[in-house]
Protein backbone atom coordinates (compact mmCIF):
# COMPACT_ATOMS: atom_id res chain seq x y z
CA UNK A 1 0.00 0.00 0.00
CA UNK A 2 1.86 3.38 -1.21
CA UNK A 3 2.00 6.03 2.06
CA UNK A 4 -1.31 7.80 3.03
CA UNK A 5 -1.34 11.47 3.71
CA UNK A 6 0.87 13.48 5.79
CA UNK A 7 -2.17 14.99 7.35
CA UNK A 8 -3.23 13.20 10.78
CA UNK A 9 -1.63 10.30 10.11
CA UNK A 10 -2.14 7.95 12.92
CA UNK A 11 -6.20 8.92 12.67
CA UNK A 12 -6.24 7.78 9.27
CA UNK A 13 -4.21 4.37 10.02
CA UNK A 14 -6.63 4.48 12.77
CA UNK A 15 -9.90 4.67 11.32
CA UNK A 16 -8.86 2.24 8.35
CA UNK A 17 -8.04 -0.44 11.37
CA UNK A 18 -11.66 0.51 13.08
CA UNK A 19 -13.13 -0.19 9.75
CA UNK A 20 -11.38 -3.63 9.76
CA UNK A 21 -13.00 -4.43 13.06
CA UNK A 22 -16.17 -3.63 12.27
CA UNK A 23 -16.84 -5.59 9.15
CA UNK A 24 -15.24 -8.67 10.56
CA UNK A 25 -11.65 -8.18 8.81
CA UNK A 26 -10.43 -8.29 12.22
CA UNK A 27 -12.19 -10.91 15.16
CA UNK A 28 -13.04 -10.65 18.28
CA UNK A 29 -9.79 -11.46 20.77
CA UNK A 30 -7.79 -11.48 17.72
CA UNK A 31 -4.83 -9.97 17.93
CA UNK A 32 -3.82 -7.23 15.51
CA UNK A 33 -0.91 -6.83 12.97
CA UNK A 34 2.14 -6.06 15.37
CA UNK A 35 3.62 -2.07 14.89
CA UNK A 36 6.33 -3.07 12.69
CA UNK A 37 3.47 -4.54 10.68
CA UNK A 38 1.48 -1.18 10.75
CA UNK A 39 4.60 0.62 9.64
CA UNK A 40 5.47 -0.84 6.59
CA UNK A 41 1.32 -1.85 5.85
CA UNK A 42 0.60 1.99 5.78
CA UNK A 43 4.28 3.53 5.15
CA UNK A 44 3.85 5.48 8.23
CA UNK A 45 6.83 6.10 11.21
CA UNK A 46 6.60 3.90 14.43
CA UNK A 47 5.57 6.76 16.32
CA UNK A 48 2.66 7.37 13.99
CA UNK A 49 1.84 3.31 14.18
CA UNK A 50 2.04 3.90 18.34
CA UNK A 51 -0.74 6.54 18.48
CA UNK A 52 -3.17 4.47 15.79
CA UNK A 53 -2.97 1.91 18.25
CA UNK A 54 -3.68 4.45 21.10
CA UNK A 55 -6.37 6.05 19.54
CA UNK A 56 -8.28 2.49 18.93
CA UNK A 57 -7.22 1.49 22.65
CA UNK A 58 -8.68 5.16 24.17
CA UNK A 59 -12.11 4.73 22.02
CA UNK A 60 -13.11 0.87 22.81
CA UNK A 61 -12.07 -0.63 19.87
CA UNK A 62 -8.67 -3.01 21.19
CA UNK A 63 -6.51 -4.01 24.45
CA UNK A 64 -2.93 -4.01 24.84
CA UNK A 65 -1.56 -6.83 26.54
CA UNK A 66 1.82 -6.63 28.00
CA UNK A 67 4.32 -8.42 25.81
CA UNK A 68 1.76 -9.43 23.55
CA UNK A 69 0.83 -6.81 21.57
CA UNK A 70 -2.65 -5.08 20.67
CA UNK A 71 -6.13 -7.45 20.81
CA UNK A 72 -9.52 -6.77 19.32
CA UNK A 73 -12.03 -6.23 21.97
CA UNK A 74 -15.75 -8.00 21.86
CA UNK A 75 -17.72 -4.63 21.54
CA UNK A 76 -15.91 -1.73 21.14
CA UNK A 77 -17.64 1.45 21.04
CA UNK A 78 -15.48 3.36 23.57
CA UNK A 79 -16.69 7.12 24.76
CA UNK A 80 -20.34 5.93 23.63
CA UNK A 81 -20.80 2.92 25.88
CA UNK A 82 -19.75 5.49 28.93
CA UNK A 83 -22.43 6.68 31.41
CA UNK A 84 -23.35 10.04 30.75
CA UNK A 85 -22.57 13.42 33.38
CA UNK A 86 -24.22 12.64 36.74
CA UNK A 87 -27.56 14.95 37.09
CA UNK A 88 -28.78 15.37 40.52
CA UNK A 89 -30.87 17.72 42.46
CA UNK A 90 -28.42 20.13 43.81
CA UNK A 91 -30.23 20.21 46.88
CA UNK A 92 -28.79 19.71 50.21
CA UNK A 93 -30.26 16.99 52.11
CA UNK A 94 -29.98 14.69 54.59
CA UNK A 95 -28.18 11.63 54.56
CA UNK A 96 -29.71 8.20 55.14
CA UNK A 97 -27.69 5.36 53.07
CA UNK A 98 -29.15 2.32 55.16
CA UNK A 99 -28.18 -0.84 56.67
CA UNK A 100 -27.24 -2.11 52.47
CA UNK A 101 -23.92 -0.19 52.61
CA UNK A 102 -23.08 -2.22 55.68
CA UNK A 103 -22.76 -5.63 54.52
CA UNK A 104 -20.51 -5.04 51.36
CA UNK A 105 -17.14 -5.31 53.28
CA UNK A 106 -18.46 -8.53 55.02
CA UNK A 107 -19.62 -10.26 51.72
CA UNK A 108 -15.75 -9.54 50.65
CA UNK A 109 -14.23 -11.84 53.59
CA UNK A 110 -16.68 -14.54 52.66
CA UNK A 111 -14.83 -17.14 51.14
CA UNK A 112 -17.39 -18.75 49.14
CA UNK A 113 -18.25 -15.74 47.26
CA UNK A 114 -16.19 -14.13 44.10
CA UNK A 115 -16.07 -10.63 45.53
CA UNK A 116 -16.81 -8.06 42.42
CA UNK A 117 -18.69 -6.35 45.37
CA UNK A 118 -15.95 -4.41 47.56
CA UNK A 119 -12.85 -2.17 46.81
CA UNK A 120 -10.45 -4.40 47.59
CA UNK A 121 -6.65 -4.77 46.26
CA UNK A 122 -5.74 -8.29 45.54
CA UNK A 123 -3.91 -9.84 47.49
CA UNK A 124 -1.77 -11.12 44.33
CA UNK A 125 -0.37 -7.85 43.91
CA UNK A 126 0.66 -6.66 47.80
CA UNK A 127 3.99 -7.46 49.09
CA UNK A 128 2.55 -9.15 51.91
CA UNK A 129 5.51 -11.46 52.39
CA UNK A 130 8.27 -8.61 52.69
CA UNK A 131 5.73 -6.73 54.86
CA UNK A 132 4.86 -9.47 57.11
CA UNK A 133 8.77 -9.97 57.11
CA UNK A 134 9.83 -6.59 58.27
CA UNK A 135 6.80 -6.41 60.62
CA UNK A 136 8.01 -9.33 62.24
CA UNK A 137 11.90 -8.12 62.49
CA UNK A 138 10.08 -4.15 64.05
CA UNK A 139 8.62 -6.67 67.00
CA UNK A 140 11.43 -8.48 67.97
CA UNK A 141 13.80 -5.41 67.69
CA UNK A 142 11.27 -2.50 69.19
CA UNK A 143 9.43 -4.71 71.38
CA UNK A 144 9.44 -1.42 74.04
CA UNK A 145 7.24 0.06 71.58
CA UNK A 146 4.30 -2.56 73.05
CA UNK A 147 5.03 -1.15 76.54
CA UNK A 148 4.03 2.57 75.47
CA UNK A 149 1.75 4.59 73.69
CA UNK A 150 3.16 6.15 70.02
CA UNK A 151 3.69 9.87 69.22
CA UNK A 152 -0.33 11.50 69.19
CA UNK A 153 0.93 13.31 65.55
CA UNK A 154 2.40 9.63 64.46
CA UNK A 155 5.77 8.01 64.35
CA UNK A 156 8.34 10.69 63.40
CA UNK A 157 10.01 8.23 61.39
CA UNK A 158 7.26 7.48 58.96
CA UNK A 159 5.56 10.88 59.12
CA UNK A 160 9.59 11.92 57.24
CA UNK A 161 8.75 9.19 54.52
CA UNK A 162 5.25 10.16 53.69
CA UNK A 163 6.95 13.62 53.06
CA UNK A 164 9.11 12.02 50.88
CA UNK A 165 6.70 10.01 49.14
CA UNK A 166 4.01 13.03 48.90
CA UNK A 167 7.09 14.67 46.30
CA UNK A 168 5.88 12.56 43.81
CA UNK A 169 2.28 13.72 44.16
CA UNK A 170 3.79 17.56 43.74
CA UNK A 171 3.25 18.10 47.29
CA UNK A 172 5.82 19.50 49.31
CA UNK A 173 5.45 19.20 53.05
CA UNK A 174 7.37 19.31 55.95
CA UNK A 175 6.82 15.65 58.03
CA UNK A 176 5.69 17.86 60.92
CA UNK A 177 2.93 18.29 58.79
CA UNK A 178 1.88 15.19 58.36
CA UNK A 179 -0.69 13.20 60.97
CA UNK A 180 -1.04 9.68 61.17
CA UNK A 181 -4.47 7.72 61.33
CA UNK A 182 -6.28 4.43 61.40
CA UNK A 183 -6.64 4.53 57.22
CA UNK A 184 -8.14 7.05 55.36
CA UNK A 185 -11.31 6.87 56.97
CA UNK A 186 -10.11 8.17 59.96
CA UNK A 187 -8.41 11.16 58.01
CA UNK A 188 -11.58 12.30 56.50
CA UNK A 189 -13.90 11.77 59.34
CA UNK A 190 -11.41 13.65 62.12
CA UNK A 191 -11.33 16.55 58.70
CA UNK A 192 -14.79 16.71 59.01
CA UNK A 193 -15.17 16.86 62.22
CA UNK A 194 -12.75 19.62 62.30
CA UNK A 195 -14.26 21.67 59.64
CA UNK A 196 -17.91 21.14 60.20
CA UNK A 197 -20.89 21.44 62.62
CA UNK A 198 -23.92 20.03 62.91
CA UNK A 199 -25.68 21.15 59.90
CA UNK A 200 -23.23 22.24 58.02
CA UNK A 201 -23.36 21.36 54.06
CA UNK A 202 -20.42 18.98 52.50
CA UNK A 203 -20.54 18.95 48.59
CA UNK A 204 -19.78 16.17 47.06
CA UNK A 205 -19.55 14.11 43.55
CA UNK A 206 -22.67 12.36 42.10
CA UNK A 207 -21.80 9.35 42.40
CA UNK A 208 -19.34 9.58 45.94
CA UNK A 209 -18.22 6.47 47.97
CA UNK A 210 -20.88 5.54 50.39
CA UNK A 211 -18.17 5.47 52.90
CA UNK A 212 -18.21 9.56 53.16
CA UNK A 213 -21.87 9.19 52.93
CA UNK A 214 -21.54 6.99 56.03
CA UNK A 215 -18.92 9.83 57.55
CA UNK A 216 -21.92 12.70 56.78
CA UNK A 217 -24.46 10.81 58.53
CA UNK A 218 -22.46 9.77 61.95
CA UNK A 219 -21.84 13.67 61.64
CA UNK A 220 -25.24 14.60 61.21
CA UNK A 221 -24.24 17.02 58.38
CA UNK A 222 -25.89 17.20 54.84
CA UNK A 223 -24.79 16.62 51.43
CA UNK A 224 -24.88 18.38 48.20
CA UNK A 225 -24.43 16.31 45.11
CA UNK A 226 -22.71 18.38 42.41
CA UNK A 227 -22.66 16.61 38.09
CA UNK A 228 -20.23 14.34 37.73
CA UNK A 229 -18.00 14.01 34.78
CA UNK A 230 -17.37 9.95 34.01
CA UNK A 231 -14.08 10.85 32.85
CA UNK A 232 -12.89 14.57 34.04
CA UNK A 233 -14.59 14.85 37.70
CA UNK A 234 -16.86 17.02 39.01
CA UNK A 235 -18.01 19.58 37.28
CA UNK A 236 -16.57 22.98 38.30
CA UNK A 237 -19.72 25.27 36.82
CA UNK A 238 -22.01 23.98 38.82
CA UNK A 239 -19.44 23.88 41.72
CA UNK A 240 -18.91 27.46 41.56
CA UNK A 241 -23.23 28.49 40.99
CA UNK A 242 -23.33 26.80 44.68
CA UNK A 243 -20.31 28.82 45.68
CA UNK A 244 -22.30 31.67 44.50
CA UNK A 245 -25.38 31.00 46.16
CA UNK A 246 -23.41 29.94 49.85
CA UNK A 247 -24.81 26.77 49.94
CA UNK A 248 -21.87 25.08 51.27
CA UNK A 249 -19.17 24.82 53.80
CA UNK A 250 -16.83 22.10 52.89
CA UNK A 251 -15.93 20.12 49.42
CA UNK A 252 -15.06 16.15 49.91
CA UNK A 253 -13.74 14.95 46.58
CA UNK A 254 -11.94 12.34 45.17
CA UNK A 255 -9.84 14.31 42.29
CA UNK A 256 -7.74 11.21 41.45
CA UNK A 257 -9.96 8.31 40.46
CA UNK A 258 -13.11 8.68 42.21
CA UNK A 259 -15.02 6.20 43.69
CA UNK A 260 -17.00 4.53 42.13
CA UNK A 261 -16.25 6.45 38.86
CA UNK A 262 -13.23 6.07 38.18
CA UNK A 263 -13.10 9.53 37.10
CA UNK A 264 -9.46 11.88 37.16
CA UNK A 265 -9.64 16.14 36.89
CA UNK A 266 -7.73 17.22 34.25
CA UNK A 267 -4.68 19.71 35.80
CA UNK A 268 -5.94 22.51 35.30
CA UNK A 269 -9.03 21.94 36.70
CA UNK A 270 -7.19 20.88 39.68
CA UNK A 271 -5.49 24.02 39.88
CA UNK A 272 -9.05 26.37 39.15
CA UNK A 273 -10.66 23.95 42.11
CA UNK A 274 -7.89 25.14 44.69
CA UNK A 275 -8.37 28.66 43.93
CA UNK A 276 -11.98 29.15 43.66
CA UNK A 277 -12.57 27.50 46.67
CA UNK A 278 -9.49 29.57 48.33
CA UNK A 279 -11.11 32.92 46.94
CA UNK A 280 -14.75 31.88 49.15
CA UNK A 281 -12.92 30.39 52.09
CA UNK A 282 -14.55 26.97 51.78
CA UNK A 283 -11.95 23.91 52.54
CA UNK A 284 -11.20 21.30 50.73
CA UNK A 285 -10.98 17.48 52.18
CA UNK A 286 -8.99 15.97 49.05
CA UNK A 287 -9.42 11.80 49.17
CA UNK A 288 -6.37 10.64 47.16
CA UNK A 289 -6.59 7.05 48.59
CA UNK A 290 -6.20 5.95 44.24
CA UNK A 291 -3.72 8.77 43.42
CA UNK A 292 -0.99 6.43 43.23
CA UNK A 293 -2.62 3.62 40.87
CA UNK A 294 -3.17 5.47 38.13
CA UNK A 295 -2.16 3.80 34.83
CA UNK A 296 -0.22 6.77 33.18
CA UNK A 297 3.14 7.95 34.54
CA UNK A 298 4.11 10.18 36.20
CA UNK A 299 0.58 10.30 38.28
CA UNK A 300 -1.26 13.72 38.13
CA UNK A 301 -0.39 16.22 41.06
CA UNK A 302 -2.61 15.94 44.01
CA UNK A 303 -4.91 19.02 44.34
CA UNK A 304 -3.20 20.03 47.59
CA UNK A 305 -0.15 20.76 45.33
CA UNK A 306 -1.47 24.00 44.44
CA UNK A 307 -2.83 24.60 47.95
CA UNK A 308 -0.78 28.28 48.54
CA UNK A 309 -3.24 29.08 51.77
CA UNK A 310 -3.29 25.57 53.99
CA UNK A 311 -7.08 25.32 52.58
CA UNK A 312 -6.82 22.06 51.22
CA UNK A 313 -7.06 19.05 54.27
CA UNK A 314 -5.05 15.50 51.98
CA UNK A 315 -6.19 12.46 53.10
CA UNK A 316 -4.86 8.99 51.95
CA UNK A 317 -3.57 5.57 53.22
CA UNK A 318 -1.82 2.69 52.13
CA UNK A 319 -4.64 -0.01 52.10
CA UNK A 320 -4.97 0.41 48.54
CA UNK A 321 -1.34 -0.06 47.70
CA UNK A 322 0.35 -1.66 50.38
CA UNK A 323 -1.35 -3.60 53.06
CA UNK A 324 -4.86 -2.92 54.35
CA UNK A 325 -4.20 -5.20 57.25
CA UNK A 326 -1.76 -2.41 58.54
CA UNK A 327 -4.98 0.48 59.01
CA UNK A 328 -2.14 3.35 58.25
CA UNK A 329 -3.46 6.37 56.60
CA UNK A 330 -2.68 9.62 57.06
CA UNK A 331 -3.96 13.47 56.31
CA UNK A 332 -2.12 16.73 56.20
CA UNK A 333 -4.58 19.33 57.44
CA UNK A 334 -3.21 22.69 56.50
CA UNK A 335 -4.04 25.16 58.78
CA UNK A 336 -6.54 22.89 60.49
CA UNK A 337 -3.61 21.00 61.66
CA UNK A 338 -4.21 21.80 65.72
CA UNK A 339 -7.98 20.75 64.56
CA UNK A 340 -7.36 17.50 63.68
CA UNK A 341 -4.48 16.65 65.79
CA UNK A 342 -6.95 17.74 69.01
CA UNK A 343 -9.68 15.17 67.61
CA UNK A 344 -7.58 12.43 67.02
CA UNK A 345 -6.34 12.54 70.43
CA UNK A 346 -10.01 12.22 71.70
CA UNK A 347 -10.50 9.82 69.33
CA UNK A 348 -7.96 7.04 69.96
CA UNK A 349 -4.87 8.78 71.58
CA UNK A 350 -2.70 7.58 68.67
CA UNK A 351 -2.29 4.57 66.55
CA UNK A 352 0.21 1.65 66.93
CA UNK A 353 3.71 1.82 66.67
CA UNK A 354 4.84 -1.43 65.07
CA UNK A 355 2.82 -0.71 61.87
CA UNK A 356 3.87 2.27 61.95
CA UNK A 357 7.66 1.88 62.37
CA UNK A 358 7.38 -1.66 59.78
CA UNK A 359 5.98 0.71 56.98
CA UNK A 360 8.46 3.37 57.71
CA UNK A 361 11.42 0.97 57.01
CA UNK A 362 9.65 -0.57 54.05
CA UNK A 363 8.98 2.95 52.41
CA UNK A 364 12.13 3.26 53.39
CA UNK A 365 13.88 0.62 51.37
CA UNK A 366 12.54 2.27 48.17
CA UNK A 367 10.32 -0.11 46.93
CA UNK A 368 6.62 1.85 46.90
CA UNK A 369 7.30 3.15 43.27
CA UNK A 370 7.59 -0.66 41.83
CA UNK A 371 5.33 -2.41 43.74
CA UNK A 372 2.64 0.65 42.70
CA UNK A 373 3.48 0.53 39.71
CA UNK A 374 3.39 -3.28 38.96
CA UNK A 375 -0.45 -3.26 40.49
CA UNK A 376 -1.41 -0.57 38.58
CA UNK A 377 -0.43 -1.89 35.11
CA UNK A 378 -2.49 -5.51 36.50
CA UNK A 379 -5.40 -3.58 37.52
CA UNK A 380 -5.56 -1.68 33.99
CA UNK A 381 -5.69 -4.90 32.70
CA UNK A 382 -8.60 -6.81 34.76
CA UNK A 383 -10.22 -3.63 34.44
CA UNK A 384 -10.25 -3.67 30.87
CA UNK A 385 -10.89 -7.53 31.05
CA UNK A 386 -13.94 -6.83 33.27
CA UNK A 387 -15.41 -3.70 30.73
CA UNK A 388 -15.29 -6.10 27.90
CA UNK A 389 -17.06 -8.56 29.79
CA UNK A 390 -19.70 -6.41 30.36
CA UNK A 391 -20.14 -4.89 27.38
CA UNK A 392 -20.42 -8.33 25.82
CA UNK A 393 -22.71 -10.50 28.48
CA UNK A 394 -24.89 -7.43 29.82
CA UNK A 395 -28.16 -6.24 28.37
CA UNK A 396 -28.13 -3.93 25.12
CA UNK A 397 -27.64 -0.33 26.34
CA UNK A 398 -25.51 -1.31 29.16
CA UNK A 399 -22.96 1.60 30.05
CA UNK A 400 -19.48 1.22 31.65
CA UNK A 401 -16.86 3.76 32.84
CA UNK A 402 -13.50 4.11 31.35
CA UNK A 403 -11.00 4.91 34.21
CA UNK A 404 -7.38 5.80 34.12
CA UNK A 405 -6.52 4.68 37.55
CA UNK A 406 -7.63 2.61 40.38
CA UNK A 407 -9.75 -0.75 40.09
CA UNK A 408 -13.25 -0.15 40.05
CA UNK A 409 -16.01 0.24 37.47
CA UNK A 410 -19.55 2.28 37.62
CA UNK A 411 -22.20 0.42 35.29
CA UNK A 412 -25.76 1.52 34.42
CA UNK A 413 -27.64 -0.67 33.41
CA UNK A 414 -31.42 -0.13 31.12
CA UNK A 415 -33.37 1.83 33.56
CA UNK A 416 -35.71 -1.61 34.37
CA UNK A 417 -33.02 -3.39 35.48
CA UNK A 418 -32.84 -2.67 39.70
CA UNK A 419 -29.06 -2.84 41.17
CA UNK A 420 -30.73 -4.14 44.39
CA UNK A 421 -32.23 -7.19 43.19
CA UNK A 422 -29.47 -8.11 41.11
CA UNK A 423 -27.22 -7.66 44.15
CA UNK A 424 -29.31 -10.17 45.77
CA UNK A 425 -29.68 -12.57 42.68
CA UNK A 426 -25.91 -12.19 42.45
CA UNK A 427 -25.77 -13.45 46.04
CA UNK A 428 -27.55 -16.51 45.44
CA UNK A 429 -25.04 -17.48 42.71
CA UNK A 430 -22.18 -16.89 44.83
CA UNK A 431 -21.12 -13.14 43.12
CA UNK A 432 -20.87 -10.05 45.16
CA UNK A 433 -21.54 -7.08 43.73
CA UNK A 434 -22.07 -3.30 44.99
CA UNK A 435 -26.01 -1.94 44.04
CA UNK A 436 -25.60 1.70 42.81
CA UNK A 437 -28.38 3.32 45.38
CA UNK A 438 -25.94 3.29 48.10
CA UNK A 439 -23.57 5.52 46.27
CA UNK A 440 -26.56 8.66 46.47
CA UNK A 441 -27.51 10.28 49.65
CA UNK A 442 -31.38 9.81 48.66
CA UNK A 443 -31.09 5.98 47.61
CA UNK A 444 -30.30 7.85 43.14
CA UNK A 445 -28.96 5.07 40.39
CA UNK A 446 -31.52 2.68 41.13
CA UNK A 447 -30.49 0.72 37.92
CA UNK A 448 -26.43 0.94 38.22
CA UNK A 449 -23.65 -1.11 40.06
CA UNK A 450 -20.31 -1.14 41.17
CA UNK A 451 -18.20 -4.00 40.21
CA UNK A 452 -14.53 -3.83 41.54
CA UNK A 453 -11.73 -5.99 38.95
CA UNK A 454 -9.34 -6.19 41.87
CA UNK A 455 -9.13 -9.32 43.31
CA UNK A 456 -10.68 -11.76 40.83
CA UNK A 457 -8.58 -12.88 37.70
CA UNK A 458 -8.64 -15.54 34.88
CA UNK A 459 -11.86 -17.81 33.96
CA UNK A 460 -13.44 -16.68 37.27
CA UNK A 461 -13.86 -13.88 36.10
CA UNK A 462 -15.68 -14.81 32.86
CA UNK A 463 -17.97 -17.20 34.48
CA UNK A 464 -19.00 -14.82 36.95
CA UNK A 465 -19.92 -11.64 34.48
CA UNK A 466 -21.33 -14.00 31.94
CA UNK A 467 -23.51 -15.40 35.03
CA UNK A 468 -24.42 -11.88 35.90
CA UNK A 469 -25.79 -10.43 32.32
CA UNK A 470 -27.60 -14.13 32.33
CA UNK A 471 -29.06 -12.62 35.54
CA UNK A 472 -29.73 -9.23 34.17
CA UNK A 473 -31.11 -10.29 31.45
CA UNK A 474 -34.13 -11.69 33.15
CA UNK A 475 -35.28 -8.95 34.15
Amino acid sequence: MTAIEQKFLYEQVAEDMRHAITIGTYSSEERLPSLRKITSLYGVSLATAIQAYQWLEDSGFVEARPKSGYYVLPRGCGKACEPEVSNPRMKASEVTVGELALGILEEARRPDLINLGAAVPGEDLLPLKNMSRIYAGVARREEALLGHYEAQQGNELLRKQISRQLRSSGVRVHPDEVIITNGCMEALILSLRAICKVGDTVAIESPSYYGMLQAAELLRLNVLELPTHPRDGVDLNALQQALDKKMINVCLFMPSFNNPLGSSMPHKNRKQLVEMLAAENVPLIEDDIYGDLSYDTPRLPAAKSFDCHGNVLLCSSFSKTLAPGYRIGYVVPGKYFDAVLKRKFLGNVASAGIPQVALAEFLRKGSYERVVRKAALHYKQRTDRLRQLVLQYFPEGTRVTQPQGGFVLWIEMPEHISGVALHDRALAAGISITPGVIFSPGGDYQHHIRMSASAVDGDAIDRAVKTLGELSNKF
